[in-house]
């Protein structure tokens, strides 16, 4: 199955309410970046064990990791989890940022130096998530 295949069946997948925020932020994330490379996790690790929720990752970026190796992985990602869906802006240099410049705005989310977690879309400014999707985006 292709990726986007993959991410249609992952969307397809969560509850009623889950599904349409998830649908309406794939679909708000691609008006953000159209034609990004979409990438789809499964959570699992080379030996098929879960270490992670599965992720849809748009845009692309070399990672260099502590031991020099480099891989390339996504931007942005977004993840549904127990409690509701994530937002991971990654490989951004300054940790406080998403905190320091959205965290206030935002509505009822919790933000950390790379991830944005919310309940539900209804609880949050879905402008300043755009926003903070944006400035991802643009770290390249």
């Amino acid at each position: 199955m292709n990726v986007e295949g993959q991410i249609k069946e992952y969307i397809g997948s969560q509850p009623d309410a889950k599904r349409a925020d998830m649908q309406a932020l794939h679909e708000r994330t691609l008006q953000v970046s159209p034609g990004c490379k979409l990438w789809f996790s499964d959570g699992k690790d080379s030996e098929n064990k879960t270490v992670a929720n599965p992720t849809i990752g748009y845009g692309s970026q070399t990672m260099k990791y502590a031991n020099g190796k480099t891989a390339e992985w996504f931007r942005i990602g977004i993840s549904a989890n127990k409690t509701g869906i994530s937002v991971y802006i990654l490989g951004l240099k300054d940790k406080t940022y998403l905190a320091q410049t959205f965290g206030k705005e935002i509505g009822k989310a919790s933000v950390t130096g790379y991830c944005i977690k919310f309940k539900a879309l209804k609880d949050i400014n879905i402008d300043i998530l755009e926003a903070a999707i944006r400035y991802g985006f643009n770290q390249a």
